[in-house]
């Protein structure tokens, strides 16, 4: 396996590739017209640039070239066609949300662009190659369902990167967790003999983590630029390809582990617990009321977070600790080899879930809302900020105004507000 030092390298190539590309970017979109305005819908209160996947893409793009050229990672690049695969398939993936940021691209039309960039990843070698059950074993797939839980697993991801992606700093902030965490999991297994030399899963985990560090300080917010469907379509492309080959292929011996819970093909689930509980939430949601996939709505975690009475930043501060709390579960008992250090994990989430009821901004909410009941029933005047959400104390907060904006490849036509 590499060293650290050479993931590092990598690491801050990433980070810096894609820190300085975004001055450029930022003046690009405004260039073209690539540019998101306030509305009544939208938390933003300034017209701000889109199109920050194209600085990761070039920040990607470079970090692979960096690694290829670094002969620590002879083992990944040479005789493989994965590595080649990736960029092709991260380029594919990227142009289509690109397009669809400069001009809305049908549900239809994306998902094929999806499903194209899932299949080229495929051919180029990168796929589930086993699947491992607690108690059950393990699953050698054939090629059909080999490829077919791939995309599905491709697919899967982009799209839930993309629907959680509706605050500034959110998605880039939940996935550089995410990266990070599968990173040092990665390396992990790689140092105790059970993932081979040339496994190709670090590096794009470690890529994927310097593209959001370089992309964070442009985006926290207030943002001074989005990411828009090109970014996250990116990285959750990047991370299922990075969870693909790791977890379905690592050493049979794993299986066997006392930690059975933790067999590479769950970790994902557990680490990017967030958005996908996000994502099958608004399946059964438009199921129930019986609307397209594509349809937009207001049900999302960090639309519920503003709605509740929480301000923007620390609705985004609130995902990035569960997606931290989850990625702590997953990480103490791999290093420390015992479950025993698990109740400090329980503690913070049952006091974190306290925070976010009992927060003084919730219960202002509350307040206001049952004060407008009250003045709505007596014909009386409504008195005070009724529905307003309260900012955070930074001062700058747009506050959670309700409706809150709604991205992803959900959101209706000329409705785009990505974070």
């Amino acid at each position: 396996m590499p060293s650290i030092s050479a993931y590092l390298v990598v690491l801050a190539v990433v980070a810096v590739t894609t820190f300085a590309t975004l001055f450029a970017v930022r003046r690009l979109a405004v260039r073209v017209g690539a540019v998101v305005r306030p509305d009544e819908r939208r938390v933003h209160t300034r017209p701000t640039p889109t199109l920050g996947g194209v600085a990761m893409l070039v920040g990607v793009l470079v970090g692979m070239a960096v690694a290829w050229g670094m002969g620590s990672f002879d083992a990944v690049f040479n005789g493989s066609t994965e590595p080649l695969g990736l960029v092709l398939a991260a380029i594919v993936i990227a142009v289509v949300g690109i397009i669809d940021d400069l001009r809305d691209v049908s549900a239809p039309a994306k998902m094929a662009g999806i499903v194209l960039a899932a299949s080229v990843l495929v051919i180029s070698g990168i796929s589930i190659l086993v699947f491992r059950v607690p108690f059950a074993g393990v699953f050698v797939l054939s090629t059909d369902w080999s490829y077919l839980l791939s995309v599905l697993w491709v697919v899967g991801m982009a799209n839930a990167i993309n629907l959680i992606d509706g605050l500034d700093g959110l998605a880039g902030g939940i996935v550089a967790i995410a990266a990070g965490t599968f990173f040092l999991y990665a390396h992990e297994l790689g140092g105790e003999g059970l993932l081979a030399a040339g496994n190709i899963g670090p590096l794009i985990a470690i890529v994927v983590l310097g593209a959001c560090i370089g992309f964070l300080p442009h985006n926290f917010h207030p943002a001074k630029i989005f990411m828009g469907d090109g970014g996250a379509l990116l990285l959750g492309l990047l991370m299922a390809a990075s969870t693909m080959v790791v977890g379905g292929r690592t050493d049979r011996s794993f299986s066997g582990s006392s930690f059975f819970f933790f067999a590479p093909i769950f970790i994902p689930l557990v680490i990017l617990g967030v958005p996908i509980i996000d994502t099958l939430f608004a399946i059964i949601r438009r199921a129930r009321s019986r609307s397209g996939i594509s349809t937009a709505d207001k049900g999302h975690l960090h639309h519920r977070l503003m709605r509740l009475g929480h301000g923007h930043r620390r609705s985004v501060l609130i995902l990035w600790t569960w997606t931290a709390l989850l990625s702590g579960f997953v990480l103490y008992p791999i290093y420390s080899g015992s479950g025993d250090g698990l109740v400090p994990f329980g503690i913070a989430a049952i006091l974190l879930s306290l925070f976010t009821i009992l927060h003084p901004g919730v219960r202002l909410t509350r307040r206001n809302r049952s004060s407008a009941d009250w003045t709505d029933s007596s014909d009386g005047p409504v008195i005070g900020p009724v529905g307003h959400l309260p900012a955070d104390s930074a001062g700058d907060e747009t506050g959670g105004h309700d409706p809150v904006r709604e991205t992803g490849p959900e959101k209706l036509r000329g409705d785009e507000n990505r974070a």
